[in-house]
């Protein structure tokens, strides 16, 4: 009986392979170490590999299609319900062929090398700007203790801290100086590096023609247009506008029973750092569309009288992601609806 379905249970050093049937019946079953495992994937027919989008699952995608595999990647929430029995590594792997299989199963394409990198530059500036407002929430504590009280911001606290350590009339001693002043380097150093990473942010720009046509739109910036392309690429995986708003989580969540139709705040799920981005960037729109007359500025302004800034702010950030989807998809550039 031939294996048309690989389900791959992958770890760090031993993975766990189930192969089934175009019917579903288990063909074979074997546990396979790291170092061993693209010899034996070489040795199969050309069959489709199911993973767990987890950590790796990119790598190994890319180097069994070179072997010939067709790879696909299920979230791992979606394999769960299929799991029957005890949780172990081979039940793990025959789940992910069992979700394979169904035919409205939701998969996740792998990501290319060049998205990785891109990715891992927003991790690393995400990582950097929640040090930086860690230190500054630290030391806002800390100096609270002294009598000495800074408002919240960055501006605020890169003014401000120096003034306060060169004072000799508060109530801040040599030892505490010295070491407020260390806590100001660290900040220093950490701001640099977020600098380097917007650099690096507006070098990809230059040499992506996606994110390019995507900062043609009002609100998205280099920013939310590398994020955009680091997340989704050209954004082909998703069927229309709403299902890549819907993986953002900026549609509302329902609640629906008896052919009754009840909606309620946004789902918040999917990728949370592409949402805030995107809400981010309809409050800046929302903030400079008092003087435009536009179709969009109009519609904008008008929900954001009827229900308020922050209703609107999300509202505008979902009209956003559907046109960033429209944009990166089907190639087309950015106009004005007057």
């Amino acid at each position: 009986m031939n294996i048309t379905t690989i389900g791959l249970d992958i770890a760090k050093s031993v993975f766990h392979f189930v192969g089934v049937s175009k019917a579903g019946k288990l063909v074979k079953k074997k546990m396979i170490k790291r170092k061993d495992l693209i010899h034996f994937f070489t040795q199969l027919e050309p069959s489709l590999v199911v993973m767990e989008a987890c950590g790796g699952a990119n790598y190994w995608a890319r180097e069994f299609e070179k072997v010939g595999h067709k790879v696909k990647l299920i979230a791992p929430q979606y394999v769960v319900p299929y799991r029957q029995g005890n949780k172990n590594d081979y039940n793990d792997a025959l789940a992910i062929a069992e979700a394979a299989q169904r035919p409205n199963m939701r998969f996740v394409q792998p990501k290319p090398i060049e998205q990785q990198d891109v990715q891992m530059l927003h991790r690393m500036r995400e990582r950097l700007n929640k040090q930086s407002t860690a230190l500054i929430n630290q030391v806002r504590g800390m100096l609270t203790e002294y009598g000495i009280v800074i408002s919240k911001g960055k501006a605020s606290f890169r003014s401000k801290l120096p003034d306060i350590l060169e004072n000799a009339d508060n109530e801040l001693t040599t030892k505490g100086r010295i070491i407020f002043y260390q806590l100001y380097e660290e900040f220093n150093a950490i701001e640099e590096r977020l600098k380097s990473c917007d650099i690096q942010v507006q070098q990809e720009t230059k040499h992506n023609q996606v994110c390019q046509r995507l900062e043609s739109i009002p609100g998205i910036g280099p920013i939310t247009a590398t994020a955009f392309y680091a997340a989704a690429g050209e954004g082909k995986d998703f069927n229309n506008g709403r299902h890549f708003s819907a993986w953002c989580g900026l549609v509302p969540k329902q609640h629906s029973s008896g052919g009754k139709d009840h909606l309620m705040g946004i789902s918040k799920r999917g990728n949370a750092y592409l949402r805030t981005l995107f809400i981010h960037g309809a409050r800046t729109v929302l903030q400079h569309t008092g003087n435009k007359s536009d179709k969009f500025s109009r519609w904008a302004i008008a929900l954001a009288e009827r229900r308020g800034f922050n209703t609107a702010c999300v509202a505008v950030a979902n009209k956003l992601a559907r046109m960033a989807w429209v944009i990166a998809a089907r190639e087309e550039e950015y106009k004005l609806a007057l």
